[in-house]
């Protein structure tokens, strides 16, 4: 499996040339400054998973069609094979475990929260949804003004077009599965 921040930045690049989108452009239709994604590209920074969906928002991409390897026709994954994307700290780990498949319009993520970990997502574009399984310890979500408290074994479902929150309120590692539907 090759490194994630060398498949970040050919995918990225790919994209944006694809779609003949110079670095300003990117710039001003992510959020993201030109210089960052100018390092991004060289494989020159290591992208949090919110700068990651700045991107892929603003180019209207799937968040794994930034971060996905080349296909093949079948797929055997490992978790110790997969290098995460990690934010706060480390305390927030996201695995692509089968990334975006425009055939079949969902991505499929196993995410890791450590204990007091708290992670703000903003909203995604309008139609997606996601599907969490929990498979160990509590998730805390916040999906706009409500709070669920989803235990493993358990399973929750949202339009992810508004603020939701991921947190660890226990004193174990969260860990949850997470599917992305795109319409």
């Amino acid at each position: 499996m090759e490194n994630i921040q060398k498949i970040i930045a050919k995918n990225l690049k790919m994209i944006r040339k694809t779609r003949g989108i110079s670095l300003d452009r990117a710039a001003e239709a992510t959020g993201v400054s030109k210089a960052m994604l100018s390092q991004i590209e060289r494989g020159e920074s290591n992208p949090t998973v919110t700068t990651l969906w700045k991107i892929a928002t603003g180019l209207q991409v799937s968040f794994s069609s930034i971060i996905r390897e080349e296909p093949s026709e079948v797929v055997f994954v490992s978790m110790q094979d997969v290098d995460p994307v990690i934010e706060n700290n480390g305390e927030y780990r996201v695995y692509s475990i089968f990334p975006f498949d425009p055939r079949k319009k969902f991505e499929i993520y196993i995410i890791e929260l450590d204990p007091g970990c708290c992670h703000v997502s903003d909203p995604h574009n309008e139609g997606i949804e996601e599907y969490i399984t929990v498979m160990s310890g509590c998730l805390k979500m916040k999906i706009n003004s409500e709070t669920f408290l989803v235990n493993a074994g358990s399973s929750i479902r949202f339009t992810a077009n508004k603020p939701h929150t991921y947190s660890n309120p226990g004193a174990d590692i969260v860990r949850y599965q997470l599917v992305m539907y795109y319409p």
